[in-house]
């Protein structure tokens, strides 16, 4: 195979086909020698046997009649003939005992001659290879009949030297031929190959200068090597070829035929040109308007990087370049410098997992599993570190490329640490007016457990005031009840500070029992206040979710909060309707976790459904309520990847129904508080 490779495309291009060419010679010259030789054997041995039974049909009378002269004279005449007398190397004719009556041997008839080619009885012919003295012949053996009855035999043999030399001389006859059909092609084929290479071999020229990267071959070089000249052109000349130019700024070719004088309007034209001719001719043309076609789409190439580069430059948010083979950072424009807080030269070649070792975790193996995700990927409210490790929430959005022929991805950041901040300021200020309005409830649940203690107290003091012995049963029960409500209230006071603590964005495993258990230890009392009941059915196993104990704790009691409201607008409407209840229930799937909230409410409109999620959307009056509890809670269950359907109707109450998606790995989170 390196041989061939070496060789020249002309040599390979004329011994194949000089090799094609003669294997088929070579074929058709042995099938035209069995063909020959086959016919003309079976051709002559028929014209034998066409005179045998000539022989035997004119010379049975002489037989009968014993006329050997009559006989001899018959067979050497049929011998002699002038187209013959090579051909027939002996006729003899036997009698029915298988004597010899008449032969036209000019020697002794040679012995065992005669009984070397039986004729069956029965038979028409009989024909055989035979040696007789230092010659070979087809021996043809014909019976001769008197009707019904075989009275003697003719054999007439064919001399198979004459024969062989027939079928040499047509042999030599076609090998010649054969030999001037082969310097016939090799000449054709020697010309066709030279036509067909030096075209090629002076684009291999051309091509080894692109290849170099010089693309500006000179336009009279490649007119030079495909014989034609720039006055071909119409705008030059007034010649029928079908020529273009291509303007510098233009998308496509314009004909020079319509635009005649457009050479003379535009700069650096370019001129494109197609003519008639073999694809060799058609070849030279293609390959010289795809030069310049390459040259145009070079630098249209060159304009666009330059473009994109300044936009990626000059872009307001950061965006990182990372490699998709060991995602290491490979370029970043200065926004991405200022906001890290690294130089260029720091962030080129850094793992991007130390911008985020928890929340790009998940990006990388995105792009590890699936070779990357068939569109791009969206990641928000993600933690990032800036140089020293302060920490900031960004959005991330992430999109495969290709970049300097690498497979890549280009990330655009966006800091959200404001708008976190701010969220995070909002939502604590809807919890401080939460718990303002709670602050009745939650002081009659404080006061149950003081007036115990306080209770407890007065009845040891007044047993000592008194003189009077405290039996022990009745001390240890003091004491164990006052302990008991000191730790009633320190329970009440860590769910009031653990509500009212500003929440922060890590995600912990959370059973979605335990929030909502915590609201009702803060609402329980202020809700009997108000003759509301709560019907209580948590599942007693749940499945964990990834979420934020104290973020759910905040969409709990803003659901509870509306259920109320809910409550109190309809007694408002129908004082007499009675029967005002919270239902709360909990359950699993295979996928989700559910948390159903209902109520007895007043219902939702179908109109009002659509809206209910909006920011400072609100049905209650002015004043009472900013329109901000429900659009939380949609934001901090959205965090969590979870969903919120409503059923409702308006007079007939509304449910919310809460699904989180089960928690897969344990511990995982995507921020810090």
């Amino acid at each position: 195979m390196k041989l061939l490779s070496r060789i020249s495309l002309k040599n390979k291009f004329f011994f194949s086909t000089l090799g094609v060419i003669l294997a088929i010679s070579a074929i058709i010259a042995f099938l035209a020698r069995w063909i020959l030789v086959s016919s003309l054997t079976s051709e002559l041995e028929l014209r034998g046997v066409a005179i045998a039974h000539s022989v035997a049909e004119r010379g049975g009378g002489y037989v009968l009649d014993k006329n050997y002269p009559k006989l001899l004279s018959l067979i050497y005449d049929e011998a002699k003939l002038r187209e013959r007398q090579h051909l027939i190397a002996y006729i003899f004719v036997l009698d029915k005992d298988e004597k010899v009556l008449s032969n036209t041997f000019t020697v002794p008839f040679p012995d065992g001659l005669a009984e070397t080619n039986p004729v069956p009885l029965g038979a028409s012919q009989s024909v055989r290879l035979i040696d007789f003295g230092s010659q070979s012949a087809y021996d043809i053996g014909v019976p001769i009949r008197e009707g019904l009855y075989r009275i003697g035999t003719v054999h007439v043999g064919l001399n198979k030297t004459h024969i062989d030399n027939l079928v040499a001389k047509l042999r030599v006859t076609f090998l010649g031929f054969i030999s001037i059909v082969v310097v016939i092609i090799f000449i054709i084929s020697h010309r066709l190959a030279k036509y067909i290479t030096q075209p090629v071999s002076k684009l291999t020229r051309i091509s080894d200068e692109l290849s170099r990267g010089n693309f500006d071959v000179s336009l009279n070089l490649l007119a030079k090597e495909q014989g034609w000249n720039a006055s071909d052109c119409p705008v030059y000349s007034n010649t029928d070829l079908p020529c273009w130019h291509f303007d510098q700024f233009a998308d496509s070719p314009v004909s020079a035929e319509k635009e005649r004088g457009s050479y003379h309007k535009c700069r650096n034209c370019q001129f494109y040109i197609k003519r008639d001719g073999d694809e060799v001719v058609q070849l030279g043309d293609s390959f010289r308007n795809m030069v310049w076609s390459i040259k145009l789409y070079r630098r249209r190439l060159r304009e666009s990087e330059e473009k994109y580069k300044s936009l990626f430059d000059s872009g307001p948010d950061p965006i990182l370049v990372v490699n998709c083979s060991d995602f290491s950072i490979l370029d970043a424009n200065p926004r991405a410098t200022e906001l890290y807080g690294y130089s260029h030269g720091e962030l080129i070649g850094k793992p991007l997992l130390e911008l985020g070792p928890e929340s790009n975790r998940e990006c990388i193996k995105a792009f590890e599993e699936y070779g990357g995700p068939l569109g791009c990927v969206y990641y928000p409210k993600i933690v990032h570190y800036k140089k020293g490790g302060e920490p900031f929430y960004v959005n991330m959005h992430a999109c495969p490329i290709t970049y300097r022929s690498r497979p890549s991805i280009i990330i655009a950041i966006t800091d959200i640490t404001e708008i976190i901040e701010k969220d995070a300021q909002l939502v604590q200020a809807a919890k401080m007016k939460s718990l303002g309005e709670m602050s009745a409830g939650v002081a009659h649940e404080v006061n149950q457990p003081l007036n115990a203690i306080k209770m407890g107290s007065e009845y040891l003091a007044l047993m000592i005031e008194r003189g009077n012995e405290i039996p022990p049963e009745q001390l240890s029960e003091v004491v164990r009840e006052v302990s008991t409500q000191v730790d009633r209230a320190a329970e009440i006071i860590d769910t009031l500070r653990a509500f009212g603590r500003k929440s922060g964005f890590k995600t912990e495993q959370v059973d979605i029992n335990a929030p909502i258990r915590s609201v009702l230890t803060l609402v329980t009392r202020q809700f009997e206040l108000q003759n509301i009941s709560i019907d209580l059915d948590l599942a007693e196993i749940l499945p964990p979710v990834t979420a934020q104990d104290n973020r759910l704790q905040q969409v709990f009691f803003n659901l509870l909060n509306n259920a109320r409201d809910a409550i109190m607008e309809k007694r408002e409407v129908s004082p007499e309707a009675g029967g005002d209840l919270i239902r709360i229930l909990t359950y699993a799937d295979p996928e989700n976790v559910y948390a159903e909230f209902s109520d007895s409410g007043v219902g939702i409109s179908r109109e009002v459904r659509d809206k209910i999620f909006e920011p400072f959307f609100s049905t209650k009056e002015v004043g009472h309520g900013m329109g901000l509890g429900l659009a939380i809670t949609y934001g901090i269950v959205k965090d969590y990847n979870g969903g919120i359907d409503i059923e409702s109707e308006a007079g007939e109450g509304t449910t919310f129904i809460l699904s989180f998606p089960r928690s897969q790995v344990e511990g995982q989170g995507r921020g810090t508080s």
